[in-house]
Parts: structure tokens; C-alpha cells; sequence
């Protein structure tokens, strides 16, 4: 599977148990002794998920968070917390962590929900790039496509766009025939499709 596990606990045992677990079932992992450290190794730009220790020393777990989601950082975070510090891993659930274990936790269903947050990022990451491709076939539309695409798209024929325009019909069907070459698609129902935003 895509996408590396990026293990931020200042409990090196636990980093390694870790690894060590992962590993076994073929994920690629990689560990960090605080939150400063990952800071500084990673960008935002990586796949994968972030397994992270609420509290450290240093900059816990939870102000990492904070960071990273106010400057749109978007791997999924699961946390690893202590019995005292559920409300707070709570808290971070609803502000959009994807889960969180408390110690001791069961393994197998840590390294289940693992996968399962690589899953959720190659998923954004691959419906991404869709919205890339299609901003990029967008940007080699003529403006004159662009305002026919429009009409297009608001229901109107042929004949109406024409009228509207001032140009012969035959002019719009050029139009209309390039710009949904240039788009990839066949009719004005798949172009809509296309287009719409992505939920």
C-alpha cells in the first residue's frame, strides 16, 4: 500500500513495537522522537497517515495537531492517548482527527484503522489529482468556449446560444464539438458530470 506511517511518540519502545508491528504486515513506517522532529523531516506534501502521542515532551501531541490543521495539513491522525487524556482525544475527534487508541491498545485493530487511514488519503489524493486534470482541460478552453460551455451547462440549445451570441448556429456547434473534445467527454450530461463538485 502507498503511503508511509508516521509514528511521532517520545517513547522509543513504543516506536519500535510499532514499527515492528506495521512492518509484519508489509506498511511502510517512520519514526520520531517528538513533535519537532517530524516538523522538521516532513512537508505536507507526502502520503500516508500520522500516529501520534498526545502527550510528549516538547510540543505534545495535541498543539501538533492544531498546527498542522490550521495550516491544511490533510494526512488522517490517529492518536495514541493515556486514560486521562480521552476528553481530549474527544475533542481532537471532532475537529477532525480520524481516531484514537488508548493505552495499552489492541494491535491488530490499531494496524486495521492504519490502513484504513491510508486508505481515506490515497482516496483524497487520487480524487485530487481527478480535480487537477480537470482544472488543467478547463484552462485550454478558448473564452469563447468558456462562455458556450456556460450556456451549455445552463440548459440552453443550439439555436438559443446562437441568438444569444449573435453567431450562426454552425458557429456554436464548432464550439461546442471542441470544447468537449478538449474536456474528454461526449454530451453536455457527461460534461455536467464532470463539473459537478466533488462531495
Amino acid at each position: 500500500m502507498n503511503g508511509t506511517v508516521h509514528i511521532v511518540d517520545d517513547d522509543e519502545a513504543i516506536r519500535d513495537a510499532l514499527g515492528w508491528l506495521l512492518q509484519s504486515r508489509g506498511l511502510a513506517w517512520q519514526g520520531y522522537d517528538s513533535a519537532e522532529a517530524f516538523r522538521q523531516a516532513v512537508d505536507d506534501a507526502r502520503a500516508g497517515c500520522l500516529v501520534l502521542d498526545i502527550r510528549m515532551g516538547g510540543m505534545s501531541g495535541l498543539e501538533l495537531f492544531h498546527q498542522l490543521s490550521e495550516e491544511g495539513f490533510l494526512l488522517p491522525v490517529i492518536f495514541l492517548t493515556g486514560h486521562g487524556d480521552v476528553p481530549m482525544a474527544v475533542g481532537a475527534l471532532k475537529k477532525g482527527a480520524f481516531d484514537f487508541f488508548e493505552k495499552p491498545f489492541n494491535d491488530n485493530d490499531l494496524v486495521n484503522r492504519v490502513i484504513e487511514a491510508l486508505e481515506k488519503d490515497a482516496g483524497r489524493r487520487s480524487q485530487e489529482t481527478a480535480s487537477d486534470s480537470v482544472r488543467q482541460r478547463l484552462e485550454t478552453l478558448t473564452p469563447r468556449e468558456r462562455q458556450i460551455m456556460d450556456l451549455i451547462l445552463a440548459g440552453k440549445y443550439n439555436k438559443v446560444i446562437a441568438d444569444e451570441l449573435s453567431i450562426s448556429m454552425r458557429t456554436v456547434e464548432v464550439h461546442r464539438a471542441n470544447l468537449l473534445d478538449k474536456m474528454g467527454v461526449r454530451t453536455a450530461v457527461e460534461l455536467a458530470r464532470l463539473l459537478q463538485p466533488k462531495g
